[in-house]
């Protein structure tokens, strides 16, 4: 019945600078584009992105305010993780993109792990497995 997550939805009042941050830094693939009327706001952009089959959908209300991303920690959706194959290498290519780490990273037997945020200001978890 249930397959997999097919995707996470972002919203962001900055789409072409998100789409850079993800194509460009992370390396989403950009699947498709679509703009839908909204029934009397405007409407709603959006860019379906693909990373090894995990898929995020960057979503901009346009005529509609967004209120900023949450930076405390609440209950419900906290941040998505990307697993990444070394953990230095990937932070060090990260400051040559001008991004640095709000967490980490820690090293622990079994896994590294750092935080970043994306343009919005949402959280993305790095993660190492040390297999």
């Amino acid at each position: 019945m249930f397959k997999k997550i097919d995707h996470v939805e972002i919203v962001t009042d900055q789409l072409e600078r998100s789409l850079e941050f993800y194509t460009g830094v992370l390396g989403f693939k950009l699947r498709f584009r679509d703009r839908v009327p909204l029934k009397d706001t405007g409407s709603l952009a959006i860019a379906y992105l693909d990373l090894g089959g995990t898929a995020i959908e960057l979503l901009t209300y346009e005529g509609e305010p967004v209120e900023p991303a949450p930076q405390k920690l609440q209950l419900g959706y906290r941040m998505m993780a990307l697993e990444v194959d070394d953990m230095r290498r990937t932070l060090e290519y990260l400051k040559v993109k001008g991004i640095g780490p709000v967490w980490g990273p820690v090293l622990r037997e079994k896994y590294a792990r750092a935080e970043i945020r994306d343009p919005n200001g949402y959280h993305i978890e790095l993660r190492q497995w040390n297999r």
